[in-house]
C-alpha cells in the first residue's frame, strides 16, 4: 500500500474462516500501518448490504463511504467530483483520476464480492476492465474478500477481463499451533506487561473445543468469558458451544470428520495391522505394511459376513510371519 505501485489483494477462504473480520480489522487500523495517512482513504463496503443491483449503485455506495471521511468532505477537490449526478462509470473514473492528481489513493475493501456476479448484465467485462484500468494507473487499490480466487469466478461466469488476474492472493485457513496459542494469550502476546484475558484453564478449554479454526475459537473464547462473568461451569460452555458452532457451514464440519474417518480406515488402521507383522519379525516398509494390513482388515470383514472363517485368517497371518 505504501509502495510506488500499490498492489491490489484478493483474500480467499471458506465461509466463516475470518475473511470479513480481517478485512474490517484492516479498515479500522489502517492509519496505524502507514507513514503518511493523509495520502490514503480506506473504506470497508459489504456489497451484500448495499444491494448492488445496478452498476451506478456500486459507484454511489463507494462515493458515499469516501465522503463519510471528514478529510474528504472538507476538501472540495476530492468531494465535488464524487457529488456529480448521475454517477456513472465515466464520472466515477474521472473522480478517481482527480484523486490521483491530488495525491490521495482510495483503498476499497470490498466484502461479499461474489454478489456482483449475480447480475452480469450490469457487472460485465466492461465494468471489470474499467476497474482494472484504474488499478493499472495506480489510481485505486482494491482489497477483495471472496470464497474462491477471482479467476475461479471468471471461468464460472465466462468473464474474460484481465481484472481477475489479481496480483496478490492471501489464502486463509486454520491457524498453526503457535498462532492459536498467541491468539488465546491475547493481549499478553502483543502488549508488553499485559496479562492474558483467559486463564490457563480457559485457554485449554477453548482450544479443546475449537481446535485451530478461527471462527470456532472466537465462539469458544466468547462463551468461556461469558461463563466466567455469569458463574456458569464448563458443561454450560460445552453445551452452548455445540449450539453456536452450528453457524459454521455443516459441509465444512462433515467433510473434516468424513476425511479423518476415511483416512483412519483405509490407511492408519491397515498400516498398524501390517506393523504387527513387522513387530513380530517382518522387515517391511509402510506401503507393504498397508497392503498386508488391508488384506487382514478385508479378511476380518469377510469373516463377519461369513464368506471365510477365522482359520483362514490365521493361516494368512502365520504365512506372513513364516510360522509353520
Amino acid at each position: 500500500m505504501g509502495g510506488a505501485q500499490p498492489t491490489s489483494i484478493n483474500i480467499v477462504g471458506e465461509k466463516r474462516i475470518g475473511k470479513s473480520s480481517l478485512l474490517y480489522h484492516f479498515f479500522l487500523t489502517w492509519e496505524q500501518r502507514v507513514q503518511n495517512s493523509s495520502r490514503y482513504v480506506v473504506i470497508y463496503l459489504s456489497l451484500q448490504s448495499v444491494h448492488c443491483q445496478r452498476e451506478e449503485n456500486f459507484y454511489l455506495a463507494v462515493a458515499q463511504e469516501l465522503l463519510n471521511f471528514s478529510s474528504v468532505a472538507t476538501n472540495q477537490a476530492l468531494s465535488d467530483p464524487l457529488k456529480i449526478r448521475p454517477l456513472d462509470r465515466i464520472v466515477f473514473s474521472d473522480a478517481i483520476r482527480e484523486w490521483k492528481r491530488q495525491g490521495v489513493l482510495p483503498v476499497l475493501c470490498l466484502d461479499d464480492f461474489k454478489t456482483l456476479f449475480d447480475n452480469q448484465s450490469e457487472f460485465n467485462n466492461d465494468f471489470y476492465n474499467n476497474l482494472r484500468s484504474l488499478m493499472n494507473h495506480n489510481s485505486v487499490m482494491l482489497v477483495i474478500a471472496s470464497q474462491h480466487q477471482l479467476d475461479f469466478y471468471s471461468k464460472k461466469h465466462q468473464l474474460t477481463s484481465s481484472f481477475f488476474n489479481l496480483g496478490h492472493v492471501i489464502k486463509l485457513g486454520e491457524l498453526q499451533e503457535d498462532e492459536v496459542k498467541d491468539l488465546l494469550r491475547l493481549p499478553a502476546s502483543t502488549v508488553n506487561n499485559a496479562a492474558p484475558a483467559l486463564s490457563m484453564d480457559e485457554q485449554r478449554l477453548t482450544q479443546q473445543l475449537a481446535g485451530s479454526h478461527p471462527f470456532l475459537l472466537q465462539i469458544a473464547g466468547g462463551l468461556v468469558c461469558e461463563a466466567r462473568q455469569q458463574g456458569h461451569d464448563e458443561n454450560w460452555v460445552k453445551t452452548h458451544f455445540v449450539q453456536e458452532s452450528r453457524r459454521l457451514p455443516q459441509s465444512r464440519l462433515d467433510s473434516r470428520r468424513w476425511w479423518r474417518g476415511l483416512r483412519w480406515l483405509v490407511w492408519n488402521l491397515p498400516v498398524r495391522l501390517g506393523r504387527v507383522v513387522k513387530f513380530l519379525g517382518g522387515t517391511v516398509d509402510d506401503v507393504s505394511s498397508w497392503i498386508k494390513g488391508m488384506a487382514i482388515l478385508v479378511m476380518v470383514i469377510l469373516v463377519f459376513t461369513r464368506v471365510i472363517n477365522w482359520n483362514e485368517v490365521w493361516d494368512f497371518v502365520r504365512d506372513q510371519l513364516g510360522i509353520k
